[in-house]
């Protein structure tokens, strides 16, 4: 039997992939790196260089502290090779420096037993899944089905557009896996800054008609959907009221109870300096990750949030990444579900 095998976001989690953020370094500033993480600056107010050394620091003790909680459990946990993102590379269109390997959710995707390297919008993440080679390979012998998505030039026309709207251009396949939420049979694909349409129709090519992905546009083009929508279990979902409300929810999640997130608290710790170089949105912190459909990790400091989940019957561990802003990511970011328990099914009519 396949190590690999996760059909949603909720089921009970085995073995899960926490990231690295040793070597992290801000993207590269070009046009991709623009699009995707800073639509509203030019290229020569885009930070450059490596994270702070006593960010980097605080971020390994808070995910080392995360991974100790699931070994806990008897979760399996796993962790990318520290890479030389400070290392120049190219192709004949262009050079970049590398980024990270904090979060091991945008650059592969989990489906059933398939794991898909995904064609990932920024130039700095060219080689960013090299860090998972071994695991990869690994989990290919155990019978896991482990493929890439056709590599993307990343052109400058890739990214040629309005920066008020940010989506690349539909000239190749080029999403981040974490702009897909899976809830078994249905996946839903978010088109912006670091999706485009094409990269979601080369998805359901691949994955076949027992598949259904659905789009997501016009809503929010910033980056990711895992802090617009979080899927706490069958028939619950959670919503970020500063992108969606009632009018504009997809249709899909009509047929569920929806719940939308309090006010993101105890951000004033943040500096206008720290908030300038940050990757991560004023939402981050509603970034939960969930180890059962009965469990779930949330940001300690949202208390607001944590009551709204823990009315819903659902118990809290309450855990801190203190630089999800600044790294651009919290907890589902940060991690890759690699197995769980339950079986492929259909949630919605």
């Amino acid at each position: 039997m396949s190590d690999v095998w996760s059909c949603n976001e909720w089921d009970q989690l085995e073995e899960v992939i926490i990231g690295n953020p040793l070597g992290a370094r801000f993207p590269t500033p070009d046009c991709s790196t623009q699009m995707a993480e800073f639509p509203d600056r030019a290229l020569a107010d885009i930070p450059t260089g490596a994270f702070p050394q006593k960010i980097i620091e605080e971020t390994e003790e808070d995910l080392n502290e995360f991974a100790q909680v699931l070994e806990k459990m008897n979760i399996v946990v796993k962790r990318p090779e520290t890479w030389p993102h400070e290392a120049k590379f190219s192709t004949v269109n262009w050079e970049s420096e590398g980024y990270y390997n904090y979060c091991p959710r945008d650059v592969m995707l989990v489906v059933g037993d398939h794991i898909i390297e995904t064609p990932n919008v920024i130039r700095s993440r060219y080689q960013e899944t090299f860090s998972y080679r071994k695991m990869l390979v690994d989990y290919m012998k155990s019978g896991a089905k482990w493929y890439g998505a056709p590599k993307p030039m990343l052109l400058d026309s890739l990214f040629e557009g309005d920066l008020e709207k940010p989506t690349p251009n539909e000239h190749e396949p080029a999403f981040d896996a974490a702009n897909v939420l899976r809830f078994g049979e249905d996946l839903v694909y978010l088109v912006s800054a670091t999706g485009n349409e094409m990269g979601g129709h080369w998805l359901q090519s691949i994955l076949g008609d027992k598949f259904r992905v659905h789009f997501m546009k016009d809503v929010y083009y910033g980056s990711h959907i895992d802090s617009t929508f979080v899927a706490l279990r069958p028939g619950l979902i959670l919503c970020n009221p500063g992108r969606i409300n009632d009018d504009t929810l997809p249709e899909l999640f009509k047929q569920w109870d929806v719940i939308y997130s309090p006010p993101m608290e105890n951000t004033d710790f943040y500096d206008a300096d720290y908030k300038s170089k940050s990757i991560g949105s004023d939402w981050i912190d509603m970034n939960a990750f969930s180890i059962s459909p009965n469990l779930v990790v949330v940001d300690r400091d949202q208390t607001a949030l944590i009551k709204l989940i823990e009315g819903k019957g659902i118990d809290v561990i309450p855990l801190k990444l203190r630089h999800s802003k600044m790294m651009g990511g919290g907890f589902h970011c940060t991690t890759l579900d690699i197995r769980r328990t339950g079986k492929l099914e259909r949630y919605f009519d």
